[in-house]
């Protein structure tokens, strides 16, 4: 670790070290909801463009009770509001974290930050822009004269919300094996040689986070497949630099030795 003489933190310390860092990321995204609020018509319309590009001419959403179409603004302005301050929000993880890695490791916080925002909105982008046309038109298609689509708002919310933050989160995959690696959890043998069973779980996933059309799943699956293969370079990659991190504190402590004898 970045100091080996330093003694282990508490768990009550851990505690309010990690409750110190929710209430920075509550502040950060409350701050980031009053701002996205102010643009919460053009926020929804972004949202649902995607399904307004599928649907019949003249179809419009509807809602089912009073407060529906307010609480359906409050909920995107927050969705947007993660995706704005998701820098900062992973700033903070990295922070929470980051005593537990050595101190070249820490001086990584900027790639870590850049890389993970990178990915998580990267995977939300391939939602909208891929998944949601593809997966909107399959349903959709199943409408004719007679069984016309009145869509609400709660329930596309939940759809697109679900989506955007679930390919979001596992577009982290890399990271999150970087971090499993470094603490010895897996390495890039184990994950080569269970890649068959990686590949099963890939899809079961997909089936779980995805509506039941074979479509949606593939375009999960497929992405998922890309990551883990990703994944494994990524440990494969730590592996070696702690390898040659190792050979050079061995190297040091013979020269100290050499010294010391002389």
């Amino acid at each position: 670790m970045s100091d080996q003489t330093d003694e282990k933190m508490p768990f009550t310390s851990h505690l309010e070290e990690l409750k110190f860092r929710l209430i920075r990321v509550l502040i950060a995204v409350g701050a980031g909801f009053v701002v996205c609020y102010i643009f919460k018509e053009r926020l929804f319309w972004a949202l649902t463009r995607p399904l307004a590009a599928v649907l019949p001419d003249n179809s419009s959403m509807i809602f089912t009770s009073l407060p529906e179409a307010f609480f359906t603004y409050l909920k995107i302005s927050f969705l947007a509001s993660i995706f704005l301050v998701s820098p900062y929000i992973l700033y903070q993880i990295w922070k929470f974290v980051s005593p537990g890695l050595y101190d070249s490791e820490k001086k990584s916080v900027a790639p870590f930050v850049a890389f993970s925002t990178l990915f998580f909105v990267g995977g939300s982008l391939f939602a909208y822009y891929i998944v949601f046309p593809f997966g909107f038109k399959f349903f959709v298609g199943f409408g004719n004269d007679f069984i016309r689509p009145m869509l609400s708002l709660k329930e596309y919310l939940s759809f697109s919300m679900k989506l955007l933050i679930a390919f979001g989160v596992i577009f982290e995959l890399p990271i999150f094996m970087f971090f499993l690696g470094r603490i010895g959890m897996v390495n890039s043998k184990t994950l080569t040689k269970k890649r068959k069973y990686a590949i099963l779980l890939v899809f079961v996933v997909a089936a779980i986070l995805t509506p039941p059309d074979v479509v949606t799943q593939v375009l999960m699956a497929v992405p998922l497949m890309l990551l883990y293969e990703i994944s494994i370079w990524v440990v494969k990659a730590g592996e070696k630099k702690r390898a040659a991190r190792g050979d050079d504190e061995t190297d040091d402590e013979e020269t100290e030795k050499n010294d010391d004898d002389e």
